[in-house]
C-alpha cells in the first residue's frame, strides 16, 4: 500500500525590521516581499530607495522556503512552487496574520499600511492585501503578476495599487499588466501604472512614484 498525505507543522519565519526612533511616535507601516532568490536583507535595502521612506517602518518579511544559492552557498529565499501550491498560499497568508501582529503590539503603528511586493513576491502582496483584516490602504505591484485567484473573488475596499513595469522586462510583461489593469479596474479597484525604463529591476522612476503614492496616502489619514 502506498499513500500521500500532509501534515501541518510550525515553522520560523524571517523579518528585517527598521523605522524612525522610539521617540517618533506611531508611524504607518510598509511590509515588503521580495522577489525569487532574495532575502529581506536584499528587499530591505530596495525599499530604502523610496523617497520619504525614512518617516515609515519598514519590514522585509522573507519568504519560508529557503535554498542556496549556485555555487555561492548564500541562503535565499522563495515564496512557493507548484507543488501543494495551495497549501503553501494559506501558510503564507497566516505567516503574513502574523507579522502583522507582531509588528502592531511590538510598535507605535497608524495608518497608512501598505504593501509593496517585487518579481515573486508580487503575488505575496495582492494576497495580502485581499485577505480580510490585513487590507491596508496602497499596494505597490513591481514586475510581477495579479495572481489568478483574485480573478475569483470580490475586491472590495482594496487598496490603491501602483504598478510598475521596466520596459525590457522579460519576465512581466506589456501584455499581462494591461490583462492586470483590466482585471483590478474591472473589480473597481483604483490603479496607476507607472512604466520606466530598464528591466526586471528597482528603477528610479518606480521609487519617486512609490514615494509620491505613499505620501499621498498619509496626507490622506492626517499624517502629513
Amino acid at each position: 500500500m502506498r499513500r500521500s498525505f500532509q501534515v501541518p507543522t510550525t515553522v520560523h519565519g524571517h523579518c528585517e525590521l527598521e523605522g524612525p526612533d522610539g521617540g517618533a511616535g506611531p508611524r504607518p507601516l510598509l511590509i515588503g516581499f521580495h522577489g525569487y532568490a532574495e532575502t529581506a536583507e536584499r528587499h530591505l535595502e530596495a525599499l530604502r530607495r523610496i523617497p520619504g521612506i525614512d518617516g515609515w517602518w519598514r519590514c522585509a518579511v522573507q519568504a519560508l522556503h529557503p535554498f542556496y544559492r549556485g555555487k555561492t552557498g548564500e541562503v535565499v529565499a522563495s515564496w512557493m512552487t507548484r507543488f501543494n501550491r495551495e497549501l503553501a498560499i494559506a501558510d503564507n497568508v497566516r505567516f503574513v496574520d502574523e507579522v502583522l501582529t507582531r509588528v502592531r503590539n511590538d510598535h507605535p503603528i497608524r495608518e497608512p499600511v501598505a504593501w509593496v511586493g517585487f518579481s515573486q513576491g508580487t503575488a505575496m502582496a495582492y494576497r495580502a492585501a485581499a485577505a480580510a483584516g490585513r487590507r491596508g490602504q496602497v499596494l505597490l505591484a513591481l514586475g510581477g503578476d495579479v495572481p489568478p485567484e483574485l480573478a475569483e473573488i470580490e475586491l472590495v475596499d482594496f487598496p490603491r495599487v501602483l504598478i510598475g513595469r521596466g520596459a525590457t522586462d522579460p519576465w512581466y510583461s506589456e501584455e499581462r499588466l494591461v490583462a492586470d489593469v483590466a482585471l483590478l479596474e474591472k473589480k473597481g479597484v483604483t490603479v496607476e501604472v507607472c512604466r520606466f525604463d530598464g528591466g526586471h529591476e528597482w528603477g528610479d522612476a518606480f521609487c519617486r512614484a512609490a514615494g509620491r503614492v505613499l505620501e499621498d496616502a498619509e496626507r490622506s489619514a492626517g499624517g502629513v
